[in-house]
């Protein structure tokens, strides 16, 4: 299934049923009088995030959505039929966002989550409601409402616990096939990743969900490269976890490469805690280790750690990093003691 992260869908709810204009003739009764109903309302436009979906690939072949309007009123006091209400269904994680591709309407990151985006219009009034003590025979009745129209934008982000960035070919689809279930595409070219790829990780008896994207180059917040546009999938992360080549002859340089992107796009990433490691150590003699390692060190001011994808030397140790910064943040201690699942 290709993978799209973001759509342009244009909606609009139903209108309102006309009222109508009726009068009851019925044989042998005397007297008359206005019998028009009501109409009905229109159908409302709703998205709902559903499970099982990873993608927004089906909005790429329908943009248009349009609820049925209401039934207008008939004689004998019956009432028009309302239209039916119509559902996108979405991935968790998806942004709502206004034409404008900057106010956010709603952010569903909960299955089942609902948000009522245009509300059908009312149904008109038929002439029965217009009947008074001077006015025995109405003949006007209301038209019924029209609906709402609009257009809106779909941002898929996806929700993972940890979130992989580095430069191209720093290893990341490689960690990510070695320690979870996922097959991206590897290969020893740049930008073999081409989107998003996702994997549930084990470690000491835990599970969480990794994302990888596809790598930075300097300049990605200008748009070189594939750009920054596949950082909003680790915004909701809660730790990141940054992959510097080991084989790269300026170590310090690479990191603050991806530093500097990271700040560019949004001081919220540069905020989450963060984990480095060296990848592709076997590649590395022992003395060219220690002198990266201290070089890259030196650059960030903080620990690094050490290993080998390929190789799967130094992994546990990474992902063990990793559950210590995912762990704390897993569960919230609630007012009486009990323990509420972590919301993004």
């Amino acid at each position: 299934m290709k993978f799209l992260d973001l759509a342009k869908v244009y909606i609009r709810s139903g209108g309102g049923g006309a009222g109508c204009v009726s009068f009851r003739r019925e044989k042998f009764i005397e007297y008359g009088g206005p019998d028009g109903g009501d109409g009905g309302n229109g159908g409302d436009v709703w998205v709902e995030a559903i499970q099982g979906l990873n993608t927004l690939i089906d909005f790429r072949y329908q943009q248009h959505f349009f609820a049925k309007s209401g039934q207008h009123g008939m004689g004998s006091q019956m009432t028009g039929k309302s239209g039916d209400d119509i559902t996108l269904k979405v991935p968790v994680g998806t942004e709502i966002l206004d034409e404008d591709e900057e106010t956010v309407i709603a952010d569903l990151t909960e299955p089942g989550s609902r948000v009522l985006l245009a509300r059908g219009g009312n149904g008109g009034w038929g002439n029965l409601h217009f009947k008074t003590s001077t006015n025995r025979a109405p003949r006007n009745a209301n038209p019924g409402q029209q609906g709402v129209e609009r257009t809106i934008w779909l941002r898929l982000k996806l929700i993972a616990d940890a979130g992989l960035v580095g430069l191209p070919n720093a290893g990341k689809s490689t960690f990510l096939a070695a320690v979870s279930n996922a097959r991206p595409k590897i290969a020893d070219y740049p930008f073999t990743t081409l989107h998003p790829n996702l994997g549930v990780v084990g470690v000491d008896g835990h599970e969480f969900v990794m994302a990888d994207i596809p790598g930075l180059i300097e300049g990605a917040s200008e748009g070189r490269g594939l750009g920054d546009q596949f950082l909003g999938h680790i915004e909701r992360s809660r730790v990141l976890l940054h992959l510097v080549d080991g084989t790269s002859e300026d170590v310090a340089g690479d990191a603050r490469t991806i530093l500097t992107e990271l700040a560019a796009y949004s001081g919220v990433l540069m905020e989450k805690p963060r984990v480095t490691a060296l990848n592709k150590i076997d590649a590395l003699d022992e003395e060219t280790l220690a002198e990266r390692r201290a070089a890259l060190e030196a650059e960030i001011g903080e620990p690094v750690l050490l290993m080998s994808g390929v190789a799967k030397t130094g992994v546990t140790e990474v992902l063990r990093g990793l559950w210590a910064e995912i762990a704390p943040t897993r569960q919230v201690s609630s007012d009486d003691g009990s323990d509420a699942p972590w919301q993004p």
